[in-house]
């Protein structure tokens, strides 16, 4: 079994693994840069299962920042019926990817 672990970052919860690239909410770190997640909720090594209340004490994901971007447009229609009232908008939402490169230990 894979080691994975579930993470809270920036009030989104991930699942993540190792060497695998996760997309989480635009940050301000530069591209090259190490970042750490400390506020881990769930570890699993294959065989034994770890679950914090909320967070385990001494534990922490490590990931370094792969590239920055925005996602597909999602377009936003809006209308009332017999007023002639039509509106439609659009929205990219910008992320950060990152690649996990360590899950456990600080």
């Amino acid at each position: 079994m894979e080691r994975y672990a579930v993470v809270e970052v920036a009030g989104c919860q991930l699942k993540v693994m190792a060497n695998a690239v996760v997309r989480i909410p635009k940050s301000d770190v530069e591209v090259g840069t190490e970042v750490s997640f400390d506020k881990v909720m769930l570890l699993s090594d294959g065989q034994k299962v770890e679950v914090g209340t909320p967070y385990l004490e001494g534990k922490a994901v490590r990931a370094e920042v792969v590239r920055h971007g925005k996602e597909e447009k999602i377009r936003i229609f809006k209308k009332k019926r017999r007023k002639t009232y039509r509106k439609t908008t659009g929205h990219r939402q910008q992320f950060t990817e990152v690649r996990i490169k360590e899950i456990g230990g600080r």
